[in-house]
């Protein structure tokens, strides 16, 4: 196909034609490197491309090119190459001719690479595989699902954490499940810190390969990686030798395993709505396909990162998809979290969890992610972005993080000043009510279907940290030595914050750290900062062994209350007697009884909750006890005044009649019976 002297506005029409559709969407699902016994076979889709020659080398760094081959045009625009030879661990890129210009570029279909991914990586991904990795799977699903987000790097490099020299800030950390503080042998970090903390899902922040990072530098470069150019690579940084792609595929696949010996299932961040450049083997091998455009022609903008991923596109659809579910296939992956899933097709997502429970059974993958996007993007015609105003096109497998909670516990996320309910704000207390059953309740954030469909948090990679939002919202005070000092009242104020949030419905989710008050500093954006900043401080999380003994008990009580964990359609009508009148304060009754019905996770539930039939939950966030007249009967303390563990207790406290609520503390009650008359409601 000849495209000379097209401009980026002309390709764009060119691309939307039906004759293109028909002539060059290619259905396949083979693109990429093929290799094994029976040889190996190149295929790449470059629609517009004239001459399509392939190189091959011996490693992915400075080494001259082995030889050269022009591939062959075959349908629907793929070019195709084929020996018998098996070129595991060959390296190779391609000059793609195109309007003219001939340009050198990776795969964007590779799934393996050298050093920065200038060369990609033919692979037999069976060679990969560490030993028992068939024998591999996810533990089985809990009642709940309690999401902790991680940073690979951050999981193990400050020296607190007690890792050998070598596996410090990489995939292998993972593999050593014995780590101790500093090595002391008692206090637990890493892998037996996490299994004590009792979480059951790791979201792993990106491990795709990404453009911020040279793997070739010094080892204490530091990025988030919401910069993606290979998607179906691993990141080279975390591996102990980034020029053999092998090596960082093997690794990553030791940490999956790690992870679910121990455990835990892991979820992968994933960020399909821009690469790290718009000059990316994307853009080489099919100029402004993969890329959405303004009406100019100009790239639009909605991730605010310079270029917006067309994934309305059947190509680069099916592309996504392709990738999600090479991910769970080859890696194992339980999950997906989609950053700026709002600048991602409904019809997409939908496609995405389709496909996933056909092949792992209904639910079996979560799949959750950002219902907003950083600007406008002008998606084609026919389409409809993932927003939340758009949650009744999506399925209800399809969760999303619910802003409406995180800013009415703590406040506005971009006003460091501004207070939510537990740190001084007025007036929120309806607000803080509906984020109990904000995925139901009309004055809340939104009407999702089911609590599957929400994922309720307070903290996350972004913005503060909730330690630090605090600080500043409640002391009025900055500076590097304020967010180590630890005032009562803001302690006070945490534990209120994680209350109220455990006791909502829908998915848990908080950031790494949160447990022990991790601090940034007052960084509100720390994706490049220094890894000395963003490293986890497991000393803090010993100095502050009180808050994370909080969280240990919240994670495990929430696992005993079903009415909570309930992720059905009907989950909303366990929540009543819904009292928000007071300044200050909110109460509410849950039917906590387990029913004859899918809590959401695939398990079937019937019979007593284990602690009680009913629960009666108290937020205040005065800075003076209340008074409460208790619903009619007898009541055992779960949670009262910052002591979450009063559940465990053989002998608890008990009250009935009047009650006095501590000041800035939730308290959380259970009530024993046999029967819970409708007319109580």
């Amino acid at each position: 196909m000849t495209t000379e002297k097209m401009t980026a506005r002309e390709l764009k029409r060119f691309y939307a034609d039906s004759t293109f559709k028909k002539n060059y969407i290619y259905d396949g699902h083979d693109l990429g490197v093929s290799c094994g016994g029976e040889g190996t076979v190149f295929k790449l889709w470059s629609p517009t491309a004239e001459r399509v020659e392939l190189h091959l080398y011996p490693d992915g760094g400075e080494s001259g090119c082995m030889r050269s081959v022009s591939m062959e045009q075959g349908e629907q625009g793929v070019w195709v190459y084929r020996t018998e030879e098996n070129l595991h661990g060959t390296y190779y890129d391609y000059d793609v001719t195109s309007g003219g210009e001939t340009r050198r570029t990776a795969d964007p279909y590779a799934k393996a690479c050298g050093t920065n991914g200038r060369r990609s990586m033919a692979v037999e991904l069976e060679r990969t595989d560490p030993e028992g990795w068939k024998a591999d799977r996810a533990p089985e699903r809990q009642r709940e699902d309690i999401i902790y987000e991680l940073h690979v790097k951050e999981f193990s490099w400050d020296e607190s954490a007690g890792f050998p020299e070598e596996l410090r800030g990489t995939y292998r950390a993972f593999t050593e499940e014995d780590t101790t503080l500093s090595g002391d042998g008692v206090h637990p970090t890493g892998i037996r810190y996490l299994k004590e903390l009792g979480v059951t899902h790791i979201q792993l922040m990106p491990v795709y390969d990404f453009g911020s990072v040279d793997e070739a530098g010094d080892r204490e470069q530091f990025n988030w990686g919401y910069d993606p150019v290979f998607y179906n690579v691993p990141e080279g940084s975390y591996s102990s030798d980034p020029s053999r792609g092998e090596v960082r595929i093997t690794e990553l696949k030791e940490l999956v395993q790690a992870l679910h010996r121990n455990g835990f299932r892991v979820i992968m961040d994933v960020v399909y709505n821009h690469t790290y450049s718009a000059d990316s083997p994307f853009q080489r091998v099919a100029p402004w396909y993969y890329y959405r455009q303004n009406e100019d022609g100009t790239l639009s903008d909605g991730s605010g990162c310079g270029n917006d991923f067309a994934a309305e596109r059947e190509m680069a659809a099916s592309f996504i998809l392709d990738s999600v579910l090479y991910w769970t296939e080859e890696y194992h992956m339980d999950g997906f979290r989609f950053d700026l899933m709002g600048l991602l097709p409904t019809e997409l997502m939908n496609r995405i969890g389709r496909a996933l429970d056909l092949r792992y059974g209904a639910g079996e993958k979560l799949i959750y992610g950002e219902p907003w996007a950083a600007d406008r993007t002008p998606m084609e015609p026919g389409f409809h972005q993932a927003l939340k105003d758009q949650e009744k096109r999506l399925d209800p497998r399809v969760a999303m993080f619910c802003d409406n909670t995180r800013d009415a516990i703590k406040g506005h996320v971009f006003d460091a000043l501004q207070p939510g309910f537990v740190n001084g704000g007025e007036g929120l207390e309806r607000e803080s009510l509906h984020a109990v059953s904000a995925w139901c309740d009309r004055g809340g954030a939104f009407r999702a279907g089911s609590p599957e469909r929400i994922l309720s948090y307070v903290s996350a990679h972004d913005n503060l940290t909730l330690w630090d939002k605090l600080i500043l919202s409640m002391t009025g005070r900055c500076g590097r030595n304020v967010f180590y000092e630890r005032p009562e009242e803001v302690i006070r104020a945490y534990k209120l914050a994680a209350s109220i949030y455990f006791t909502c419905q829908g998915h848990l989710f908080f950031l790494s750290g949160e447990e022990f008050a991790r601090t940034k500093e007052g960084n509100d954006n720390s994706f490049c900062a220094p890894i000395s900043l963003n490293r986890l401080d497991y000393n803090r999380a010993y100095q502050l062994e009180d808050l994370v003994q909080f969280y240990k008990d919240l994670i495990a009580l929430r696992k005993c209350l079903p009415g909570l964990c309930d992720k059905s359609a009907e989950a909303g009508k366990r929540i009543f007697r819904k009292n928000a009148g007071r300044k200050g304060v909110v109460s509410f009754q849950v039917d906590n009884r387990c029913k004859e019905a899918e809590t959401g996770n695939g398990k079937q539930d019937t019979g007593s909750g284990g602690l009680c039939d009913m629960l009666f939950i108290a937020y205040n966030s005065r800075r003076r006890p209340v008074k409460m007249t208790l619903p009619a009967g007898e009541w055992e303390v779960f949670l009262k005044d910052g002591d979450s563990g009063m559940w465990r207790r053989p002998q608890r406290e008990t009250y009935s009649g009047i009650f006095m609520v501590p000041p800035v503390s939730a308290v959380i009650m259970g009530k024993k019976r046999e029967i819970m008359q409708e007319a109580e409601r």
